[in-house]
């Protein structure tokens, strides 16, 4: 990766394509079905306009603020990525060292192939864990004990995976057949591995295919990689598992996967501090709404009670100025770091970051608002 030659996100894109293995670059990039929802995300902000402020002299641009009363220096936040480490080696190490360089939160994944712990000494900023109920009750507080001795500032629950999406690409490229690591189902993907050495020989150097250190069963100790859908599938979480969790965890509890006001309230009257209006990335369910589409409805319902977050489609800092303005406190990337990491390990997750701040910056300053705090429907068309 050329640094001074990424000037956006389709640019880190690019250069992670031509990084990774089809079979990993299409796991990032892919989504379910007929990826419909994955792409109404992106259009969702074409749809939006601004109407700026003008003849205003706005000379400098203050992006600070807090998410569930944490500081963050940015009004985003890493997104949980399962499996960063098939990315790049100890990837979820080095997003989370990015994001604390940044002054902003890393949300690590129940799915990651690093010890929480080493992700948490890793990062200078704020990090948070994401739960899935994998196991059962016994091995979910375990996970929630050890990041509370590890010093993770919140925990965010998601609530839309009852079930793995089906991501059509992973079944045509190979993914199945590299998770059970069957040889000679592999041989016809074989090719695609080899064509990427550099990758290839950083994969074997990180231990091969990893195990989930974080989820740790009573029988058979940690994870096995190929377990994770048959997991999920008994993984599924209800409100009535929220009593239990908030005597669990002594902390802010954002929920995840929010897409209709209802459950926005559900979410309020289940004591979280935060939910995440969110449609996995297009991941899950194919032919729900885009993420902001739903975001204003979800504003509405909890009407100040609570702080509301979104993610999914963000691939520039103005589309995070129109969520901002549409409601959202802050927003999760998912995919625009992740393909920082995949094309350039800490300095790729920098300067995606760094891409969208200045993005952010640029863009408040064309419409005349000064702080995100300022931020709000009439920027907007």
């Amino acid at each position: 990766m050329r640094p001074n030659r990424i000037i956006n996100i389709e640019d880190l894109r690019l250069a992670a394509r031509r990084s990774l293995p089809r079979v990993i670059f299409d796991y990032i990039d892919g989504g379910a079905d007929g990826e419909v929802t994955m792409r109404e995300n992106l259009r969702a902000f074409e749809r939006v306009t601004f109407q700026p402020k003008c003849a205003v002299r706005t000379p400098q641009c203050d992006l600070a603020t807090t998410v569930a009363g944490i500081p963050l220096s940015v009004p985003f936040l890493l997104a949980p990525l399962g499996s960063s480490r098939m990315f790049y080696p100890r990837g979820e190490e080095v997003a989370a060292a990015a994001a604390g360089a940044a002054g902003t939160a890393y949300i690590l994944s129940t799915f990651s192939g690093c010890r929480l712990e080493d992700v948490k000494s890793a990062s200078t900023g704020p990090c948070m864990l994401q739960l899935y109920l994998v196991g059962d009750r016994g091995v979910s507080g375990s996970m929630m004990r050890r990041a509370q001795e590890a010093g993770y500032s919140a925990l965010v629950v998601t609530i839309d995976t009852a079930v793995a999406g089906l991501r059509e690409r992973d079944f045509r490229n190979g993914s199945r057949e590299l998770v059970r690591r069957k040889p000679g189902a592999m041989l016809p993907f074989v090719g695609q591995f080899l064509a990427r050495p550099r990758w290839l020989f950083r994969f074997f150097r990180d231990g091969g295919l990893m195990q989930f250190p974080n989820v740790v069963l009573p029988d058979t100790g940690p994870m096995a990689y190929a377990d994770v859908g048959g997991s999920l599938e008994k993984a599924d979480v209800t409100w009535d598992d929220f009593a239990w969790i908030r005597d669990a965890w002594r902390g802010p509890i954002l929920v995840k996967g929010v897409h209709r006001p209802d459950d926005a309230r559900r979410a309020v009257d289940a004591g979280a501090d935060a939910v995440i209006v969110s449609n996995h990335g297009g991941r899950q369910l194919d032919g729900v709404p885009a993420s902001l589409s739903m975001l204003p409805g979800v504003v509405d319902a909890v009407n100040g009670r609570i702080e509301v977050l979104m993610d999914s489609g963000i691939r520039r800092g103005s589309d995070i100025v129109k969520a901002l303005c549409l409601g959202a406190r802050a927003v999760l990337i998912g995919r625009a770091y992740g393909y920082g990491l995949a094309a350039g390990g800490h300095a790729g997750v920098a300067r995606a970051i760094d891409i969208l701040r200045t993005d952010m910056i640029r863009t408040m300053k064309l419409l005349g608002c000064p702080s995100v705090t300022q931020l709000g429907r009439e920027f907007i068309g």
